[in-house]
Parts: C-alpha cells; sequence; structure tokens
C-alpha cells in the first residue's frame, strides 16, 4: 500500500512543475517582446463578432479614415480641460493689454506749432516809386508728439501793415517731422509797401533814425496730416521788422 501512495502522489507534483514553466516563459522579457510583435489576429469562434472597423485586419484603411468617427467615454478626461478659467482670463487680459498698447501708440497726440520769430529781413528801396521791399524770413518750431511721422501738408501766411495785406506766401507737401522730435520750418513772404503807405520809404531811408522799426501782422497756417486724419493750426503774431537795412537775427 506505501507503494501505491507514492505512485498516486507523483501526476499533482508534475502538473504544478509544468504551471511554474508556463509562468517563467510568460515572465521572461524576451518572450513578452516576441509576443508584442506578434500580428494581430482575429479570433472567431461562435460566440465572437467581427470588428466592423477593421474587418479583422487589424488597421483601418486609409479610404475609411475621414469616414470613421471615435467615440470617447464621458468621463474621459480630455472633456474635462484643465485651468478653463485661467486660460480665459489670460487671453482677455492679453486682449485688453494689446488694445491698451495700440490705443496709446496710435492715438492722436497734439502737434504742436509755435513761432520762432523772424530770422532775416532783406531789404530793396524803389526811389522813382517810392517801394520798400522786404523779403520776411520767418521761422515756425513743430513739435510731434505722436510715436509715428506726421507731415506738413501746407503753410500760408499773410503780412499786414496797417490792417492792408502787403504780402502773402502759400506752400505744399513742405517736410515729414519723425516721431517724438520736433523741426524748425522756414519760409521767406515777399512784401511790398507803396501806394497810400509811401511814406513808409520816406520813414526807412530817413538818415536821422538809427533804428527804422515798423510793426506788421503775420498770420500764418499750417496743415498737418497724418494716419488719415488732418488738422490746422493758426498763429497771428506781430513783429518789430527794421526796415532801413538788411538784418539777420542771431
Amino acid at each position: 500500500m506505501g507503494s501505491q501512495h507514492s505512485v498516486s502522489a507523483r501526476p499533482p507534483a508534475c502538473k504544478r512543475k509544468k504551471a511554474d514553466d508556463r509562468d517563467d516563459m510568460w515572465a521572461d522579457p524576451e518572450q513578452e517582446e516576441a509576443i508584442a510583435q506578434f500580428p494581430y489576429v482575429e479570433f472567431t469562434g461562435r460566440d465572437s463578432i467581427t470588428c466592423l472597423t477593421c474587418q479583422g485586419t487589424g488597421y483601418i484603411p486609409t479610404e475609411q479614415v475621414n469616414e470613421l468617427v471615435a467615440l470617447i467615454p464621458h468621463s474621459d478626461q480630455r472633456l474635462r480641460p484643465q485651468r478653463t478659467k485661467q486660460y480665459v482670463l489670460l487671453s482677455i487680459l492679453l486682449c485688453l493689454l494689446a488694445s491698451g498698447l495700440v490705443v496709446f501708440f496710435l492715438f492722436p497726440h497734439s502737434v504742436l506749432v509755435d513761432d520762432d520769430g523772424i530770422r532775416v529781413v532783406k531789404v530793396v528801396f524803389n526811389k522813382d516809386d517810392s517801394l520798400v521791399l522786404l523779403a520776411i524770413t520767418a521761422t515756425l518750431k513743430i513739435r510731434n508728439s505722436n510715436f509715428y511721422s506726421v507731415a506738413v501738408s501746407s503753410l500760408s501766411s499773410q503780412v499786414q501793415y496797417m490792417n492792408t495785406v502787403v504780402g502773402s506766401y502759400s506752400t505744399n507737401n513742405i517736410s515729414l517731422i519723425p516721431p517724438r522730435s520736433e523741426q524748425l520750418v522756414n519760409f521767406t513772404v515777399n512784401t511790398e509797401m507803396g501806394g497810400p503807405y509811401s511814406y513808409v520809404y520816406f520813414l526807412c531811408t530817413l538818415p536821422d533814425i538809427l533804428v527804422h522799426n515798423i510793426v506788421i501782422f503775420m498770420r500764418t497756417s499750417v496743415k498737418i496730416s497724418y494716419i488719415g486724419h488732418m488738422t490746422q493750426s493758426s498763429l497771428e503774431t506781430h513783429h518789430y521788422v527794421d526796415c532801413g537795412a538788411n538784418s539777420t537775427a542771431v
């Protein structure tokens, strides 16, 4: 009876050994890699259904790529983007910042036009007609406060003596003023004083007077254009002019 007991105990031990060998085989990394490289195989049986998408081939045909729709579970994390509020708030702040910068740099600022005085006066006397001819060179200081260039499109000026226009000047497309800078613009007005004001000739040629000053009135208009916008500045100034000889301001 002892021998029968030993014989009957061998089969279970043999089965456990085979099971351990099978576990060792699956646990081997080389075996796992070999199994991973094994091509897809559709196992069909009595209760199985062939995949309608790949038809059992293991891959999607190229001509069906644009026709298929992937189904994602409602609990998928891709349907729940993270930090949505932060991204929206950051986008709004960036838009406001960009808008503010655009408004700050492109919003038209003032362009100041100031009188910088009379630089040169050239005097010519016509003794036969008792005329005094003056070539008056005046200067304007134009200050551009914008972050872009502005164009001085036109300039016109009138010189009056005793409320009578004795000379005028007009020109177009004068200069381009760079951003955040100022520029001096010179212009010359030719005037003629005679006729009812022939006494000016005698006043300006009188040798007993050292300084032959007369008062003139200048009305100057400047048109400036930038970014499709046009502005006009006007100046009205009085000046003392020495009509006895040529003069230059220092």
